[in-house]
């Protein structure tokens, strides 16, 4: 019995619609083809009434598990497949499609596979098929439909039919199309006669591209796309009618003759496999010989506990780990933690810094197994966020490692498990304004600067509108019929999916071929695999995901640590900082954070001296409080009044003291709000982890609705006020998708303190990790050495015959200075730096022209070092290193070591002006003057003040000021304003631009480089911002100064 049931293929009265089954359709996933989501097809299919629908995307399986979520929600029978292009390989074949669809688990894996072995061997994106690359026992349960070329010959036409008769007798298929072409009955006549002649039946075939035939300008727009011209040019490129969508049954009745409707349903009825039969299995090198999995990890779980608590586990501790174990064990998930720790003892016995985060650190046995840092002690752990009876879907384990050395870890589990059981997950890119408007405005034959004039003024906090006002700036009319075009096929066009790639850490790891389950294809990086489905296709399919993630901060602290050891002379790991140093905390709170994890940015400044950390568990709140989730809520400045005394800590009962004790009774984190729904609603664990989801994913898909009358109801009936159940509802609404795990902010409150302590007590090491670490954070290179300089570091710069290839310390173990690496060279290679580096240490370097030839560096690469100012122990000031640099040409092999005899030509030295515009282009930074103290007299005419300056000014005083843009944000929470770091010599001036004055002088605020701003000043005790009210460019006056501004979201 097939994927229909019994009743299929009952006779219907002769006056009702015919039933059908669409057999050949394509969803966006086959790129630039398809013009409609796979979520789209299932619900037409649905409200058309086909019985079933297949999808076959082109040698892929992308798309497949959004039409199963989508269909197991519509009740449609889903079958699937995929479609293959056979290339002739002489002049007796035309082309044809081969469309394939699975009968049962077997029949897809071996689709799978087979797509998978065509991947693997071309290039990404594409794959090649002839008839030699087909056998009849790789698709085995497998039915398969011939389509044919409609410029095929009638003996191109017999050679295909014989060749599927052939290969797959007594599950085959002639796939027939009727597009309403001129040609319609001819087709059919000549398939008719085909069939005849191969006794192969006829089966009707929509070959749809699209849900509704309102999307044809779409798909019109993909294919000039894809052919890479203008719709003009496109000719018979395009598909000549918009039939290739899901048609009515009454239409389709009108077109296809009654028997080849009929043989749909006889197609489809061979056809049971539904993606619910994949049955995810762990792999088992992760258990020793003599274990079961449960006793291993029950081993090793105690023996970390030994490591952790060396005077004995407290009861209380041993009765959590009891407690997880248990659970671990009933929803059999042990090979998915030995599985991390195996990974995590990896990386701990190369000395490659990693740490768990996430919902894991609510776990003890996680803490235990050193996946994690944070001690469950410190914290109110809270299981069941973690990992849940109900839920009954494997927990999220995500581990951060040094984003210099992941490679390694990536590398070590395809070694372990065999490119066949391991791939990295993929990542959907799908279309986003500026893209869209890109792709539309080329297929429409808008002009490609205009295009690229619309493009650019879609800027990030723009979101998915596409702006009108652009079309005004650049003179186009708005109401035109091909901007209207413009915009309606944008807006359709955004979210579409581009291409895939790779998930930035997401491993899938199975027991037996990976390549059953999911097709597998190249990355584009080499010596990597990637599968076709995402994470969120993962978690409907319940396959196992290991996180293996890159932190820069985490190579950043590992740097700064070798540095301490090597200054102290003894190695210097985490844990020799020493836990609560009231130097650091005094540090924090002055919002001296500039650099140091998670706490650098704007809104995390204007928090801390508010806030005032002194002990880890503030900066937990710290990092959980300065998020859109409780600043949504309602929750930041209640919390912040109680703290500071100016309003009572209350309770609304005593059993909820237990859940909101350590927040002053404000709720902060998911996990608070999860106990909250347990102990004031009656939730069972299992429920209010639901909520938590839910909370998650509500603004994409709503679904808090059904929690509103639970809650509500569940918190009066227990004798709470009402007003407070529907404020605590109001407040989950807040979290939506940014809710803080308390987990997760204390895995990154341990890293918050690292950071801190290190800035603090050893800012040389501090600064040179950091800069070893690029690119990261919010700031600049420039930015991070005018900090230290201001902490009195001293900064040497780049040069040739003291530089190692990374930045490095000089004069240990007295206080140290930090020399700038030959890395910092913009264009030169590591590879020479490594030459450069190499030579030096054989023996010092005479002049630039021993260098050159000892280093074997080009004449553009002494150049580079010249311009960079690295040749000044060689060659003296920058003009003279720039002349003797010019003179390099490189020697033929054989003249290499002749002397040559030139007079010495002594060149003027440069204004500092014009070393610095060199600085910045060559090094990014400046080790002279700030450019702002060089201009500091043309700014005083216009009556500009400082940073130090303002920082006396009195809250509420008019002020003008003027810097170099570095940072430009909007945050989603900011409702349109955006926020503004300028920079002069003495620091950094926060500028609050509202959105009326963005959208006024929208061009100045975003295209200056040099930003002069009149506003009011507003002092809030320690926390200083600038209100702006006008804004001018005073961009002109750098002149060729190179500068960068980091704009985010």
């Amino acid at each position: 019995m097939g994927i229909l049931g019994e009743d299929a293929m009952t006779v219907r009265p002769s006056r009702s619609l015919p039933d059908y089954v669409e057999l050949r359709c394509v969803t966006n996933f086959t790129f630039l083809r398809g013009a409609s989501h796979a979520e789209e097809l299932v619900v037409r299919a649905k409200a058309l009434g086909y019985l079933a629908l297949a999808i076959t995307d082109e040698c892929s399986m992308a798309g497949v598990v959004r039409a199963h979520v989508a269909a197991k929600a519509a009740q449609l029978p889903l079958l699937l497949g995929s479609q293959f292009c056979i290339q002739p390989r002489n002049e007796t074949e035309a082309p044809f499609t081969l469309v394939v669809l699975a009968q049962n688990l077997n029949g897809y894996g071996n689709l799978c596979a087979f797509i998978t072995k065509l991947r693997r061997s071309s290039n990404k994106g594409t794959y090649h098929l002839t008839l030699d690359h087909i056998s009849e026992a790789e698709l085995a349960d497998c039915v398969v439909l011939l389509c044919p070329d409609r410029q095929a010959t009638e003996v191109q036409l017999e050679a295909a039919g014989r060749w599927v008769l052939g290969s797959f007798t007594g599950r085959c298929w002639i796939g027939v199309d009727q597009l309403r072409r001129l040609d319609d009955e001819l087709w059919l006549h000549r398939m008719r006669c085909l069939s005849e002649l191969t006794a192969l039946p006829l089966v009707a075939v929509g070959d749809v591209h699209m849900h509704i035939r309102s999307r044809k300008p779409l798909q019109d727009v993909l294919t000039a796309t894809r052919v890479g011209k203008p719709l003009s040019e496109c000719g018979y490129d395009l598909q000549r009618s918009a039939e290739q969508h899901l048609r009515t049954r009454l239409r389709l009745a009108q077109t296809f003759p009654a028997e080849l409707l009929a043989e749909t349903l006889v197609v489809a009825a061979r056809c049971s496999f539904s993606l619910e039969e994949l049955k995810y299995q762990y792999p088992d090198e992760v258990v020793p010989a003599g274990h079961t999995a449960a006793s291993f990890l029950h081993q090793v779980t105690y023996e970390g506990a030994g490591r952790r608590w060396p005077g004995g586990v407290a009861p209380a501790i041993q009765a959590q780990i009891e407690h997880e174990l248990a659970l671990i064990c009933e929803l059999h998930y042990e090979h998915y933690f030995l599985t991390v720790y195996d990974i995590v003892a990896f990386a701990r016995s190369k000395n490659i810094l990693c740490q768990g985060r996430g919902s894991a650190a609510n776990s003890v046995v996680c803490y235990c197994l050193g996946i994690t840092e944070v001690d469950p002690a410190r914290m109110s752990v809270l299981f069941e966020r973690f990992i849940s009876k109900e839920r009954n879907e494997p927990p999220d384990i995500d581990v951060d490692f040094e984003h210099q050395r992941r490679e390694e870890v990536i590398q070590y589990l395809y070694q372990k498990y065999g490119r066949d059981r391991a791939a990295l997950t993929a990542t959907v890119i799908s279309y986003r304004p500026k893209s869209a408007i890109r792709d539309v405005g080329k297929a429409l034959g808008f002009d490609l600067e205009t295009v690229d004039a619309i493009a650019k003024g879609q800027k990030w906090f723009d979101g998915e509108e596409v702006r009108l006002e652009r079309f005004a700036e650049l003179g186009i009319a708005a109401e035109g019929l091909a901007v209207r075009q413009l915009l309606t096929l944008t807006e359709q066009l955004i979210g579409f999916p581009r291409h895939l790639s790779q998930h930035t850490g997401g491993f899938v790891l199975t027991k037996d071929l990976l390549c059953r389950m999911v097709p597998v294809e190249n990355a584009s990086m080499p010596d990597r695999t990637v599968i076709e489905w995402d994470k969120d296709d993962l978690d409907a399919a319940g396959l196992l995901k290991v996180d293996v993630l890159a932190l820069g901060m985490l190579s950043a602290i590992r740097r700064a640590l070798d540095m301490i050891g090597q200054r102290r002379g003894y190695a210097f790991g985490m844990q020799d900082i020493p836990a609560e140093d009231p130097q650091t905390y005094d540090m924090v709170c002055a919002a001296d954070t500039i650099g140091v994890f998670q706490i650098e940015s704007r809104a995390q400044m204007s928090m801390l001296p508010r806030l005032r950390p002194r002990c880890f568990y503030d900066l937990v709140i710290e990092v959980a409080i300065v998020r859109p989730g409780p600043i949504q809520g309602g929750m930041v400045h209640p919390y912040l009044n109680r703290r500071q005394g100016k309003e009572p800590v209350t309770y609304p009962s005593e059993e909820l003291k237990i859940a909101l004790g350590r927040t002053l009774g404000v709720p902060i984190f998911q996990e608070q709000v999860m106990q909250i729904s347990m102990v004031a609603a009656g939730f069972t664990p299992g429920e209010a982890d639901g909520l938590r989801r839910a909370m998650a994913a509500w603004k994409r898909k709503g679904g808090l609705g059904k929690y509103y009358n639970k809650i509500v109801e569940g918190m009066t009936s227990r004798g709470y006020q009402r007003e407070f159940a529907e404020a605590i509802f109001e407040q989950i609404k807040g979290f939506s998708e940014y809710g803080f795990p308390e987990s997760h902010a204390a895995s990154f409150a341990l890293l918050v303190y690292a950071s801190s302590w290190i800035k603090r007590h050893e800012p040389a090491a501090f600064l040179a990790a950091l800069l070893n670490s690029q690119p990261m954070g919010f700031y600049t290179p420039s930015q991070l050495v005018q900090d230290a300089r201001r902490h009195g570091v001293e900064v040497r710069p780049v040069d040739v015959m003291f530089s190692e290839v990374d930045t490095s310390l000089e004069g240990l173990p007295n206080p140290p200075a930090v020399r700038l690496g030959l890395h910092m060279v913009q264009g030169l290679s590591a590879a020479s730096a490594l030459r450069i580096q190499t030579a030096r240490q054989a023996a010092p370097f005479d002049n630039a022209e021993e260098l050159a030839r000892r280093a074997h560096l080009e004449q553009h690469e002494m150049k580079l070092l010249a311009a960079a100012g690295a040749l000044a122990t060689l060659s003296g000031h920058r003009r003279q290193q720039v002349w003797d640099a010019a003179a390099l040409h490189a020697p033929p092999a054989l003249l290499q070591e002749a002397a040559v005899e030139e007079e010495f030509l002594e060149l003027p030295e440069a204004p500092e002006g014009e070393e610095v515009v060199w600085d910045y282009a060559s090094v990014g930074l400046t080790l002279r003057s700030h450019p702002m103290a060089l201009l500091r007299k043309k700014l005083d005419k216009y009556k500009l003040k400082t940073s130090e300056e303002l920082r006396h000014m009195p809250n509420g005083r008019m002020v003008r000021t003027s810097g170099i843009v570095t940072l430009r944000q909007q945050p989603e929470t900011a409702k349109g304003t955006v926020f503004v770091s300028l920079e002069d010599e003495h620091g950094t001036t926060q500028v609050i631009v509202w959105r009326g004055l963005r959208e006024a002088q929208r061009q100045v605020l975003l295209e200056s480089r040099l930003l002069a701003v009149k506003g009011r000043w507003q002092r809030q005790g320690e926390v200083c911002n600038l209100i702006a009210e006008k804004l001018a460019d005073l961009s002109p006056l750098l002149g060729r100064l190179a500068t960068e501004s980091r704009d985010f979201r």
